[in-house]
């Protein structure tokens, strides 16, 4: 299928809204596991072979700009959300042909976002 001409604006802000959510996940993956500090808790010691599992070390917390950066990024993402489904863009289409179109500009823009 050819690839429709969505309007510039739309295009960016999908670009940006694949993006941003990856960005958010990437933060959230180098930050300490708990928000506030915490002293963490042991693993239990198994009977039978001596293994220990579970339990969590302790976190220091997330700084205050750490979690200025997550606040910031999570009210990107939803202010993003509102340009790209309320566009004047999405009037002309109804039923299957608006998700059609709204599923291809997904996918045009998904390897847009990260090149």
């Amino acid at each position: 299928m050819a690839e429709t001409p969505f309007p510039d604006d739309l295009r960016a802000a999908q670009i940006r809204l694949h993006q941003a959510p990856a960005e958010l996940a990437a933060l959230g993956r180098t930050l300490p596991w708990s928000v506030e500090p915490h002293t963490g808790w042991p693993g239990k010691e198994h009977s039978h072979t001596g293994e220990v599992t579970g339990g969590w070390p302790p976190s220091p917390g997330w700084t205050d700009e750490q979690k200025a950066a997550i606040a910031g990024l999570r009210q990107e993402c939803l202010a993003l959300s509102e340009p790209v489904t309320t566009h004047p863009y999405w009037k002309s289409f109804t039923g299957g042909d608006l998700l059609d179109r709204r599923m291809e500009l997904k996918s045009a823009t998904r390897l847009e976002a990260f090149q």
